[in-house]
């Protein structure tokens, strides 16, 4: 099977996961420190996907009836 993400977009996220461990990593405009796991993988994703690296779209949102 395939896979999902390219090395390069894990090592994205690895460095991510590193900085949020370390208390460094920050989220976007509040600049607040990242506490949550999914968070900080969330962030090493769209920084990988703004690289331009494989990555799978963002999964949209569904809506209610």
């Amino acid at each position: 099977m395939a896979r999902k993400y390219s090395k390069k977009a894990s090592a994205n996220v690895e460095r991510a996961m590193k900085k949020r461990k370390a208390g460094t990593l920050k989220s976007g405009r509040s600049g607040r420190k990242v506490k949550s796991r999914k968070q900080a993988i969330a962030i090493g994703l769209s920084e990988a996907r703004a690289e331009g690296k494989k990555v799978p779209k963002k999964a949209s949102k569904k809506r209610k009836r």
